[in-house]
């Protein structure tokens, strides 16, 4: 249960921190608009720091076999819900900022911070397995959708400063690299910025908005309860298979921190991705705020389920 109490007192906190960003705006201190600056910040500063510093451990045998654990699950895991999104799309009438919103979790504002305060730094790697295969796919396929792109220019997703901050870090951990600590203290503590930008972004931004209207939007809750219910329900069967097949050590906690990853609210990234490329940025954050509220109930039910029932 304690996990589950952290995580609902997270949870609370973030969307605290995303009222103080509407607070913000309704009190003319700033203006929503102001909040393009913050995004920039966030995916191209924040984050490849937060990428960077995590992949500063040491590469044990241990530490190898789940992280191909984690690497197997999580590829796995986002290329099958491009794959379902693609068959929903048509169904649901789904735009592409919806099956961004779908596919595409929180992983980094969350869990991270959920697994320092639950399990300790060192599993920390864990949750950076499914972040690097999240990045990867979301810097190519995502923006591809986002921009309605057809082939995948290559040269601007290895040229991303989140891929490349993937890339460096990997290289860092397979040779032994390690930091000098003011670089890794800086790093840490730029890193630790990222879950509170994301919400004060959010918050800025959703002061725009029509709360109304978001409540009122019934195809924002289809979206919602794909994103935190059904997509989830998903991914819980395939890592009860894996735990049910596989045999290594700490396998149960590796696969829920992936599981952890997988149950977040849709990625605020995508918000941010929206408002930096001019794509139905008011959708974007109402599904975000929707989601981060509904998964105080969701994410807590669903780890309960990880944790006590069998299939």
């Amino acid at each position: 249960m304690e996990i589950t109490c952290i995580l609902i007192k997270k949870i609370i906190s973030l969307l605290i921190i995303a009222s103080m960003g509407i607070v913000l705006v309704k009190k003319n201190i700033v203006e929503a608009e102001d909040s393009k600056v913050l995004s920039s910040i966030s995916v191209k500063l924040i984050m490849p720091c937060l990428i960077l510093s995590s992949f500063q451990i040491e590469l044990t045998k241990e530490v190898k076999t789940g992280m191909l654990l984690s690497l197997i699950a999580a590829v796995i895991i986002n290329v099958g819900w491009i794959i379902i999104t693609k068959i929903d799309a048509p169904i649901f009438k789904l735009s592409n900022v919806d099956k961004l919103s779908i596919i595409y979790s929180n992983a980094g504002n969350l869990v991270i911070p959920l697994v320092t305060a639950t399990l300790g730094t060192e599993w920390l790697i864990y949750a950076n397995v499914f972040l690097a295969v999240q990045m990867l796919l979301l810097w190519s396929h995502g923006k591809n959708v986002l921009c309605e792109r057809r082939k995948h220019n290559f040269k601007t997703i290895f040229c991303n400063i989140n891929i490349i901050a993937i890339i460096v870090g990997t290289i860092c951990m397979l040779i032994g690299i390690k930091f000098p600590y003011p670089i890794q203290d800086a790093l840490n503590s730029i890193g630790t910025m990222v879950g509170p930008t994301a919400m004060l972004i959010i918050g800025m931004m959703i002061a725009d908005c029509e709360l109304k209207g978001i409540l009122t939007d019934y195809h924002i809750w289809l979206v919602s309860f794909l994103r935190l219910l059904v997509y989830p329900l998903i991914a819980l069967l395939f890592l009860k298979f894996l735990l049910f097949k596989i045999n290594i050590p700490n396998e149960d906690e590796i696969l829920l921190i992936t599981f952890l990853a997988c149950i977040t609210p849709s990625a605020s990234t995508i918000t941010q991705m929206a408002q930096l490329y001019g794509k139905d940025t008011e959708k974007a954050s109402a599904i975000n705020v929707l989601t981060s509220i509904l998964c105080i109930v969701t994410m807590p039910v669903s780890v309960y389920l990880f944790r006590y029932i069998n299939l």
